[in-house]
């Protein structure tokens, strides 16, 4: 169902960026289960360019059990911009979740209002993709905005009103980042750094996604996945531990 999701993000970066390869460590890039009713392959892609110093996307396909596209778009280091966050879940026909967001770094006024009110206008287009849904394993005053676009929706409404919040989504991303002036002060750098480090230890530490994972292609290979390509800047909750 989202393989037109994905191509469309690829196109779209294609035309925009000089992209380059991002490694994926060995064994996670591609992997078949035959676990569920259905055989269920994960591929994902991972680039870099001097924009963006992470571009992640992956696609699962369950066959008619399951359908789903997960991707964040990290920001390089000398832009203070928010992520882009972007989770497609189909299971079956009937069940379909979606969640699409510039999720903000920081929650202070100056900041949101800068990069999280342009989202507004747009927000206001998708009343119907904009639902009061409760978030049962996030803080959604952390890492998510105002104007996220939550909902539990219809196979035909995924193909038309959630393909066009996908791609108005995507050309606003793109445009605050070419109109972002990159920073020049070290220590306004390394705020950046931390900032993206702590997102990805609260994703890792929260992302409902790994028993997924695990129900098809094993508890291991899952935890190699979630800390080593998705979330690689966590620290796993046993070696935190550890210590």
């Amino acid at each position: 169902m989202y393989k037109c999701f994905v191509e469309h993000l690829e196109k779209s970066l294609l035309q925009r960026f000089s992209l380059q390869s991002r490694p994926i460590p060995a064994g996670l890039e591609y992997k078949v289960s035959d676990r569920g009713r259905n055989p269920a392959t994960i591929q994902s892609w991972c680039y870099q360019c001097p924009e963006l110093r992470k571009i992640r996307y992956t696609y699962i396909d369950a066959g008619a059990s399951a359908q789903i596209m997960n991707s964040v778009i990290y920001p390089s280091h000398h832009y203070d911009l928010p992520l882009l966050g972007i989770d497609f879940l189909s299971f079956g026909q009937v069940k379909n979740l979606i969640v699409m967001d510039f999720q903000p770094l920081f929650q202070d006024e100056a900041y949101l209002k800068k990069y999280i009110q342009p989202l507004q206008t747009l927000h206001e287009k998708y009343p119907d993709l904009s639902q009061d849904l409760e978030m049962k394993f996030y803080d959604a005053n952390q890492y998510f905005s105002q104007y996220l676009l939550f909902a539990k929706t219809d196979a035909e409404t995924v193909k038309t009103r959630v393909f066009a919040a996908f791609k108005d989504y995507l050309d606003l991303y793109w445009q605050m980042l070419e109109a972002a002036e990159p920073l020049s002060d070290q220590s306004d750098i390394q705020r950046i750094v931390k900032a993206q480090k702590d997102y990805d230890q609260y994703s890792a530490d929260r992302d409902p996604a790994s028993g997924l994972f695990s129900s098809y292609f094993g508890h291991e290979w899952s935890e190699r996945f979630l800390h080593e390509f998705l979330f690689e800047d966590a620290v796993p909750l046993a070696a935190k531990v550890g210590k």
